[in-house]
């Protein structure tokens, strides 16, 4: 199973064009925010979650994608 996170499409909805946009308004790292849009993440802590979900204006399923039949 992998979970994908789907920053850019939510950031694009959301008009924010850039990473460090996100990272000040999530009040993220930018790293952080980086690992996240290039998928470079094993998981994802729940404090960051609800800070992306609150700066995207969504939902946690509405960011987290599950590929069950990635290994």
């Amino acid at each position: 199973m992998k979970l994908e996170v789907k920053v850019w499409e939510l950031m694009a909805r959301a008009g924010i064009r850039r990473q460090k946009e996100l990272a000040v308004k999530a009040n993220l790292s930018e790293a952080l925010v980086s690992k996240l849009v290039a998928g470079n993440m094993k998981g994802i802590k729940f404090s960051t979650l609800a800070s992306l979900c609150e700066a995207l204006d969504c939902e946690p399923g509405d960011l987290i994608k599950i590929d069950s039949k990635a290994s």
